[in-house]
């Protein structure tokens, strides 16, 4: 299969072994990919062969499986360079996930250089990750924390950015397609802005860089960070992005093994970036599997599978409205969003709604998907989560669309 051909989705699908369980007598549709993604056998098979063949420690041995371990895990990271449109692999950071990734920022490049009444611009749609980290960051430099107001429509109010938007910025941290909303924000547009007063930018990509294409020196920012669960690789796994300057300029985060050039009993020098940042042990498997996940999508091609999801997002959508007393959160119809729609219902809270799928086989997620905040502002306190990925398929939401209709019938 060449990245340019249309995939055959029906055997695309068969690669997932997860996805043949039945659950409580029912075929599983999992709807939770916002969470987390099923792995195929192509990715895993690169777990198990990393573990029964070269399971070794990387940059420190000189004996065979060391050198196929550290050749493996370097080249996931051209891989993953490739695949975001990097300069050079030099820039990319290993890191647990999007969530280290923000921290590492805001404690190596934020503590240096945040100073009293500077300011961090977020959003109102920021999951968690994308808030607390620099909560604690303000706290330690005196920083102040700005938001970006969302209107109505799940959209970000893009005359408030302009008011917002000063000299005083010093760094604008946005999520790149909101994982409780599914809007898509204009990231080329507003690291634009952001470069025209002098501020840094710093794109949330847990939510595309398993769905879209992304060429991050396209796009204009400054720092891009990803998931390596939400696109088929494992869990614990994530990168960093950073332009190689900035990293550069960044004092170490964490200390340990590997990341040093000496050693005094008093004092450290420290290697290059990325090693700088990847103190100790890596998730060595993690990284090379992530690799394997990069060319497995890859294989498929970014371009089909967003338009594969985009479909199906539209055509859930529009049957999500034959559901009474629903109502579904963000973007209206008709306008470009992520893969997932989140919703209400007026006959059951989220968790009933949640439970009651699950009993018959639905993956829904419930809750408040990590953003509190988004939550009080549209005055619900979680909603119920319909995410898609490219091995799902129209029968499957037909399906959940008469689940919905029973759990009407069932809570009255």
């Amino acid at each position: 299969m060449t990245a340019s051909s249309q995939p055959d989705w029906t055997q695309v699908r068969s690669q997932f072994p997860a996805l043949a369980q039945v659950i409580h007598d029912r075929p599983l549709i999992y709807f939770d990919n916002a969470a987390t993604s099923q792995k195929p056998n192509a990715v895993l098979d690169v777990l198990q062969h990393y573990y029964q063949c070269d399971n070794a420690n990387v940059h420190r041995g000189l004996h065979e499986l060391s050198n196929r371990a550290t050749e493996a895990y370097e080249g996931a990271r051209k891989k993953i360079a490739r695949y975001i449109g990097a300069a050079s692999e030099e820039e990319i950071i290993f890191t647990r996930g999007t969530t280290e990734a923000i921290n590492l920022v805001a404690q190596s490049w934020g503590r240096k250089n945040l100073r009293a009444g500077d300011v961090v611009l977020l959003t109102e749609m920021e999951h968690h990750s994308n808030l607390v980290p620099w909560q604690i960051v303000a706290e330690q430099t005196g920083a102040i924390l700005k938001h970006v107001p969302v209107t109505d429509d799940g959209l970000l109010d893009l005359d408030q950015l302009e008011q917002l938007l000063t000299e005083e910025v010093k760094l604008f941290s946005f999520v790149h397609v909101s994982n409780s909303l599914g809007t898509i924000n204009p990231a080329k547009e507003l690291c634009a802005k952001a470069k025209a007063v002098g501020a840094l930018t710093f794109l949330d990509g847990a939510q595309s860089a398993g769905h879209m294409p992304v060429d991050v020196r396209d796009i204009g920012c400054d720092f891009y960070a990803l998931s390596g669960h939400k696109m088929c690789g494992p869990t614990g796994i994530g990168a960093l992005w950073g332009k190689k300057s900035l990293l550069d300029s960044m004092p170490p985060w964490q200390g340990g093994g590997e990341m040093i050039l000496k050693v005094e009993l008093t004092r450290s020098t420290y290697k290059p970036v990325p090693a700088r940042f990847e103190a100790g042990t890596p998730d060595i498997s993690g990284a090379i599997v992530l690799g394997a996940a990069v060319d497995y999508l890859e294989s498929l091609g970014r371009d089909q599978i967003w338009a594969h999801d985009s479909e199906l997002t539209r055509y859930a959508l529009d049957r999500l409205t034959e559901v009474k007393g629903l109502r579904v959160l963000g973007p209206p119809r008709g306008q470009q969003r992520g893969a997932l729609a989140a919703f209400v219902m007026d006959s059951a809270h989220p968790h009933d709604l949640v439970t009651f799928a699950n009993s018959h086989g639905l993956a829904l997620r419930g809750g408040h998907h990590c953003t509190q905040p988004l939550m009080r502002r549209f005055r619900v306190p979680s909603t119920s989560r319909a995410s898609f990925y490219f091995y799902n398929t129209k029968q499957e939401i037909d399906a959940m669309i008469e689940i919905l209709h029973e759990a009407n019938k069932f809570f009255g």
